[in-house]
């Protein structure tokens, strides 16, 4: 199937920032970025392909021999083509999102408000229903396409960031970035959240414990599987090395839709080498081979998944009694004793999977066209195209620029590094593994720069740089320290320092997002209530406005039995309501749950409502 053209939809998203007090200067004009992370082929044929930019400002047409030409269609995040490429949904925008309908990508058509960071719109079966997740409202916007707005919302779990749609029309698989909950407990995961496209009713099911970083899924040509790549991290061991996977383990989680449960999940890592952060997803027209992107070591897995499946479902489900005269399977391989035992066994893919690296850097979105794999090159501003059909050791890879090759620079060049697994110690993860959009996994770490058996909750890079100290221990003075701290002690790596500098200039860069709290970018009734209480029970003291942290170490009484001191680090309260769970542990699920237990005596001072308009205000900074 010829590959005829490519349209290429670009957005940047600004947002307004409230520290220019402490902003000492504009800093000077950057380089333009295009920044392509997702690749949406057009219905009937599936021939063409829209190529999704995150960073540029201009969308262009291009044919896939010639240069682009550049036109304007800001803000693009998602867009789906109806089956006979008549009906277009874009979705654009962050705290104020918005979906364009119309016949096609240039047609001004209907804005229709959704929610939150809209992404991954998904059209109905007939077409008369467009299903939106909203990343950042964690829910779902249905909507009547012929009415041209939102009817109902379905509620997700955490950060639905991607979904697809079974063929038969009934059941829209959606992917959640992020686990929910406290996070000191033993079994914490992202989970899958199921829609009944009839009844509109949602199941959500977790997967394996540790999962999180989900970011993309595809569904089999006959419905039968959902494919996710995520990390599956390991969390509830120290992070003393990282040699077998020890901290971070990359996943690929195989979902049976039908009985609503996890069929396995096989590790795309080798036992020496790991596969860093795991991106996008794919499947063939077949079914028989699927391709997983890795942003962190720029290369893809081809897997023949025909070949998984009738693996998995040979291994029985409950170990049989060991064999020492066959320790191995057929092919040579350790075999897993059990199901089980599957998500541990990093030769599963052995003879199953090819590496593919590929010319383009920070590779992100892919989709399958005929016997080609398209996949977008976040930092490379060009499309990496696998042909599937050439021998699985000497793939045949090439590159399509979507415009000039870009200049990097410092901050550019730090956001590269922050994702970069070449930084770690066989690769095994990045900045990004444990740190995903410069934010948190959701999980605790027991770090060894304050000692053995007493994990912490990870925390988001945002202002890290100006609200020294770093960690919730203040063992690192400044964030320039942590940043060299955890290239040489949990990376395991030694680097030139330009790389720390350049990781320093790209967390400098990074501005919160707004609250989903917010109404129309003002505080609520409710979160205008909690405001006074903030002030009258002087949580200000400790939390100042703008960066709402004094920067000091207090004992507010919150020492957990595997804790070896009294006071922590004071967190910046701004994007609170994006950080969750809370406190150094990570013992509160939510920050009406931290104040009601009793933090500072708020639940013996304050009403129910009180307690509720106070969480309300601090989730809305």
């Amino acid at each position: 199937m010829r590959f005829s053209f490519l349209t290429l939809l670009c957005g940047v998203i600004f947002f307004p920032s409230i520290f220019s007090t402490v902003l000492a200067e504009e800093p000077a004009p950057r380089p333009q970025y295009l920044g392509p992370t997702q690749v949406v082929t057009v219905p009937p044929d599936d021939a063409s392909c829209y190529v999704l930019c995150q960073d540029a400002r201009t969308g262009s047409v291009v044919n896939g021999e010639a240069q682009p030409t550049m036109t304007m269609l800001p803000g693009v995040s998602g867009a789906v083509i109806f089956r006979d490429a008549k009906l277009v949904a874009t979705t654009f925008g962050g705290a104020n999102g918005k979906v364009k309908l119309g016949v096609t990508l240039d047609d001004a058509g209907r804005e229709i408000p959704v929610g939150h960071t809209p992404l991954s719109p998904v059209f109905s079966a007939d077409g008369t229903t467009l299903f939106v997740p909203c990343r950042f409202s964690n829910d779902i916007a249905v909507i009547d396409v012929a009415k041209g707005e939102v009817i109902r919302r379905i509620s997700t779990v955490r950060e639905p960031i991607a979904a697809a749609l079974t063929p038969d029309g009934k059941t829209l698989v959606v992917a959640n970035h992020l686990p929910s909950g406290r996070a000191d407990t033993f079994d914490i995961s992202a989970a899958v959240t199921l829609v009944d496209t009839t009844t509109f009713e949602a199941t959500h099911v977790r997967l394996l414990n540790g999962s999180t970083g989900l970011r993309d899924v595809a569904i089999s040509p006959d419905g039968k599987y959902a494919y996710i790549p995520h990390i599956l991290a390991r969390y509830q061991m120290p992070t003393t090395q990282l040699e077998r996977g020890w901290m971070n383990t990359n996943a690929l989680s195989i979902f049976d839709i039908g009985a609503k449960k996890l069929l396995n999940t096989v590790l795309l890592d080798d036992v020496d080498r790991g596969a860093a952060v795991p991106w996008g997803v794919a499947v063939s027209a077949d079914g028989k081979t699927v391709v997983v992107t890795h942003s962190g070591t720029h290369e893809a897995s081809v897997i023949d998944i025909a070949g998984v499946l009738e693996k998995i479902a040979k291994i029985p489900q409950v170990a049989p009694p060991y064999d020492p005269n066959k320790p191995y399977d057929d092919r040579g391989n350790f075999s897993s004793p059990s199901q089980a035992d599957i998500p541990n066994d990093l030769a599963f893919l052995v003879g199953l999977r090819t590496r593919v690296p590929l010319p383009v850097v920070g590779p992100r979105g892919v989709t399958i066209v005929g016997s080609k794999a398209y996949i977008a090159g976040y930092f490379s501003d060009s499309l990496a195209v696998i042909d599937l059909t050439a021998n699985p050791l000497r793939r045949g890879v090439t590159e399509i620029a979507l415009g000039p090759k870009p200049v990097i620079d410092q901050v550019r060049q730090g956001e590269i590094f922050f994702t970069d697994a070449a930084l770690c110690f066989q690769n095994w993860q990045s900045c990004t593994s444990c740190h995903p959009d410069a934010r948190t996994d959701g999980l605790n770490w027991d770090l060894m720069n304050d000692g053995l058996g007493n994990p912490k909750n990870n925390r988001s890079m945002l202002l890290a740089h100006v609200t020294a100290p770093s960690m919730w221990s203040g063992i690192r003075a400044t964030a320039e320290d942590a940043v060299r701290s955890g290239i040489r002690h949990i990376q395991f790596a030694v680097r030139p320092d330009e790389d720390a500098q350049a990781i320093d200039a790209y967390l400098k860069t990074l501005t919160p997002e707004p609250s989903p709290r917010l109404v129309n970018g003002q505080l609520s009734e409710a979160a205008q209530r909690g405001q006074t209480i903030f002030e009258k029970e002087k949580c200000n003291i400790c939390h100042p406005a703008p960066l709402y942290t004094d920067r000091a170490m207090h004992n507010v009484k919150t020492r957990a039995k595997l804790d070896r001191r009294d006071d922590f680090d004071t967190p910046t309260l701004v994007e609170t309501w994006r950080t969750a769970p809370y406190l150094h542990d990570g013992r509160y699920a939510t920050m009406r749950e931290l104040f009601e237990d009793g933090l500072h005596g708020l639940n013996e001072k304050l009403s129910e409502q009180e307690l509720s308009d106070l969480a309300e205000f601090v989730e809305s900074l």
